[in-house]
This record gives structure tokens, C-alpha cells and sequence, in this order.
């Protein structure tokens, strides 16, 4: 079968060094839409992953060396390879993680994307030069690669986020240790070899695949010689990580949890708000930190254009990410059932109607179907905590002030999303939202050519852009007499 021969693809492995070994413990890698083993994969140790931080600090030096170009050829070449290999390494990413095929393949060609923009980004790295104001010397100002880095990576987007955290990392000339997370690990085993192929160097990227990652990460934050950290992930584990980090002074780069406001005001376009909103709201299965959390809508409007999401919603497809016109597939496990479910019943009970949807679905797998609730107070706990599962929370607003007041009014601020045909509406309201990021009049901001990242409790640093390679590189002045 194909979905055997997928997984059989697939090293099993540690990667240390440009080798594969095997660990003293395995972990299971299960399908989320029927609950059964896929494989079983290494489960790393501390020693283990500190042997993985040898062979990345041994590369450092060298790779260090290399020039720009040909660093950015190895880059292009990954991304030829990921683009060769879309099906496989879509039906992987499927049977490991739910969302449906059609997203997948999207995902290998977004990922691919990252690979192209950091190797045009790895030939551009540049410095200054100007004279001392009082004269006398000059300031060369040159950036240099941080050093080793630990990279972490979520299980949502198994395959995006590993290249957009070691596509910058390797155009700067850092070399990393990934731990990609436990039940997703098989995306970032296949991309290792990828890598390889593409002719990365041993020991510039290594993966450690674990399910104990704080007894992994801990030792290799704590040891000092890794000097950058990417995560991507929840706020409370973002904020544990900060704290360890602070004691060697680790430099940081945190894409955390998310609280998106969706405000659709009385003269947008309904049909585009609408289409938005589905973009916004069903990627991945509202499994997204992206995902729009708490949608807004004038009170004027809101009766059309709850009529249209539900009726979008309620018609999408749910069933195995295999199977052809499927658009809901499973949640990631049981975990993120409970929780949606839980979320959905303190709505209810707080006052919000359920349009369509609203129950587990009784058959095997992690499904719950698309829903809309109406009428969703803001002190129900989904407008504080991210649903992450395919639950549209509608509620209304009368003034421009109020929805921007009720947007803001969160500890997170990762992205928002504004429909309105006002120009001068749109910026006011974009400027006036405390977010890292703003999609006006369109439902999906990421790119791999812009800044990604979040303010408040939603992270440090950005991802992507112009500005994604500076989390890998140190600026150094020297000044020189003359």
C-alpha cells in the first residue's frame, strides 16, 4: 500500500553527526483519524541529545566557514527535493498528523518556500562602514553566526516550522539541534534526509526525537554551549523556557500561544469576510495559533453573516485526511477532543446557541466536526484560551472603539484580522490592534517573505522576512585606527 510504503520511507532513527542510530527506547507514532500505531520511533535520552550538541558544536567551525553561496546552494537544492518528493512526504504528514491531503501537499510547498527565501537571504547578509563622528578611526560593523542553536518545533505544522527555523539557521551558518514534537516526529526524520541529499554537511542539522522533552532540553539549554533557542509553542512552555534560558543569557526567538480577533465591521464586503473567516478559522483543522479565536461582527451585519458561515461550515466534509473532498479531518488526539468539547459546553452554558455541530462525532478517531456557536460572551473560556479545534465563537459590536477595546483586551497579541472597505477604517483599526501581525481584508497572513512572530504573550522575535536570518547572526563592531 502506499501509506505503508510512506512510512517505510522513513528513518527511524537519531540523526547525530550525519548518522543514523538507533536508541535505547522507542516511542509509537500513532494515526490521529483511527488511533492505531503508524511506527515507532527512537526515544531519545539526555545523554543522547547532549550527543547531539557535541556533533553540533564540532560542526560549528566549519560550517561557520562556508561561504554564503554555497550555503545557499544546499538550500535551493532542499527545496528541489522537498518540491520532488510533495506526495510522499504529504501522505507522511497525513498519516501522522490528520489534516487533510490537499493541505499537506500545501504545507511540503509552503515549507519549500522557506528554503528558497533564506538561500536568496544567505548571499545578502551584509554589515556597515563610516567614519567615527570626532575622526580619528573608522566602525566596521560585520554579523557573524550566533553559534549552535536548539530548535523546537510543533506538531501542527510538522514540516513548515522545521524549515522555517533551519532554513534561517543554515543561511546564517548556524548549526542546530531539532527536536520536532512527539507526535509528529516522522516529517522532520524524512526532511533529514532530504537535507542530506541536498548535501548538508554531517552535523550541521541533527534531530533528536523524544517524549520527554524537558528532560532532553533542560541539560542542553543548561549547558552553555548553545547559544540561540527557536520555539514554537505554547505560552506557559515558552515562559519555562525563557527562564532557563535567562541563565546562560541564551538568545531567543518564541512564536507562542495566540488569541486572533476576527472583526468583520457593518460595510464589509460579506462574501470576502466570509471566505476569510473560513480561511482563517479552518486551516489545519482550527488547529493554528493563527486561527481566528473570537470572531466580532457588527451587530447590523451579523444575522447575514452568520447565516453564510454556517452554511459553509456545516457542508464541509469530515473523515480521514485521506480520503478524496475530506476538509475536516481528526484533531491531533483525545486530548484535543476534551478540550474543544469542554470549551464548547462552557459556551453553551454561558449563554451561546449552537448553529451547526457542537458534539464529538461517535466513530473511531480524534473528529469533531465544523461548528458555529452565536451569542458567545466574552467570559466564556474560548475567548481566553485558544479553541485549536474547528469551533467558530461568533458575538457582535456596535462601535469601531468597542471592537478594538474587545480585541486588545487579551494577554496575547499574535495576529487579527480586519474586513472593511474603508481605507481609512483599515488602518485605524490595524494600527490600533496590539498584534505582531494584521491580515485586512484577507484571511491568511503567513508567508515565508514576512516577518511572522507576535507581541505581548505571543513571543519574541520574528520568523521569515527580511528580519528572520538576524535571529541567527550576531552583529560585531570593530573599530579600526587610521
Amino acid at each position: 500500500m502506499l501509506e505503508e510504503a510512506a512510512i517505510a520511507s522513513v528513518q527511524t532513527g537519531l540523526f547525530i553527526g550525519g548518522k543514523w542510530r538507533d536508541s535505547a527506547r522507542t516511542m509509537p507514532v500513532h494515526d490521529p483519524s483511527t488511533g492505531q500505531i503508524l511506527c515507532t520511533v527512537a526515544d531519545a535520552d539526555a545523554d543522547e541529545a547532549r550527543e547531539a550538541l557535541d556533533a553540533a558544536v564540532a560542526a560549528q567551525p566549519s560550517w561557520a566557514a562556508t561561504t554564503p553561496r554555497e550555503r545557499s546552494t544546499i538550500l535551493m537544492n532542499a527545496h528541489r527535493l522537498l518540491l520532488e518528493n510533495v506526495d510522499r512526504l504529504a501522505l507522511v504528514m497525513t498519516l501522522e498528523m490528520g489534516k487533510p491531503l490537499t493541505e499537506a501537499r500545501g504545507e511540503i510547498a509552503y515549507a519549500a518556500e522557506f528554503f528558497r527565501w533564506f538561500a536568496e537571504e544567505a548571499v545578502r547578509i551584509d554589515g556597515g562602514y563610516m567614519t567615527a563622528p570626532g575622526g580619528g578611526s573608522r566602525f566596521l560593523v560585520t554579523k557573524q553566526p550566533v553559534g549552535p542553536s536548539l530548535l523546537i518545533t510543533p506538531w501542527n505544522f510538522p514540516m513548515a516550522m522545521g524549515t522555517r527555523k533551519i532554513g534561517p539557521a543554515i543561511a546564517a551558518g548556524c548549526t542546530s539541534v531539532i527536536k520536532p514534537a512527539a507526535q509528529t516526529p516522522l516529517s522532520i526524520l524524512a526532511l533529514a534526509d532530504i537535507l542530506t541529499e541536498a548535501g548538508l554537511p554531517d552535523g550541521v542539522v541533527n534531530v533528536v526525537t523524544t517524549s520527554s522533552p524537558d528532560e532532553v532540553i533542560t541539560p542542553l539549554i543548561l549547558d552553555g554551549r548553545a547559544r540561540k533557542l527557536s520555539f514554537t509553542g505554547s505560552t506557559k512552555v515558552g515562559k519555562h523556557l525563557l527562564e532557563l534560558c535567562a541563565r546562560t543569557v541564551m538568545r531567543t526567538s518564541m512564536e507562542l500561544g495566540g488569541n486572533a480577533p476576527f472583526l468583520v465591521f457593518d460595510d464589509a464586503n460579506l462574501d470576502d469576510a466570509v471566505d476569510g473567516a473560513m480561511a482563517a478559522k479552518m486551516r489545519n483543522i482550527g488547529q493554528a495559533c493563527t486561527a481566528a479565536n473570537r470572531i466580532l461582527v457588527h451587530s447590523s451585519v451579523a444575522e447575514e453573516f452568520t447565516r453564510k458561515l454556517t452554511q459553509r461550515m456545516e457542508a464541509l466534509p469530515v473523515g480521514r485526511g485521506t480520503e478524496d473532498g475530506v476538509v475536516v479531518g481528526p484533531l491531533i488526539d483525545e486530548a484535543a477532543v476534551e478540550k474543544v468539547r469542554s470549551l464548547v459546553a462552557d459556551a453553551v452554558e454561558r449563554g451561546a446557541s449552537v448553529l451547526t455541530g457542537g458534539a464529538a462525532l461517535d466513530r473511531p478517531g480524534n473528529f469533531y466536526p465544523a461548528t458555529v456557536l452565536t451569542g458567545v460572551s466574552d467570559d466564556a473560556e474560548m475567548c481566553h484560551n485558544e479553541i485549536f479545534g474547528p469551533v467558530a465563537a461568533i458575538s457582535t459590536f456596535e462601535t469601531e472603539a468597542e471592537a478594538v477595546e474587545r480585541a486588545n483586551d487579551t494577554p496575547y497579541g499574535l495576529v487579527a484580522y480586519v474586513y472593511t472597505e474603508s481605507l481609512k477604517r483599515g488602518i485605524r483599526v490595524c494600527e490600533a490592534l496590539e498584534s505582531g501581525m494584521v491580515g485586512l481584508n484577507q484571511g491568511v497572513v503567513s508567508n515565508p517573505a514576512a516577518p511572522f512572530g507576535g507581541v505581548k504573550e505571543s513571543g519574541l522575535g520574528r520568523e521569515g522576512g527580511t528580519t528572520g536570518i538576524d535571529e541567527f547572526l550576531e552583529t560585531k563592531y570593530i573599530g579600526v585606527a587610521v
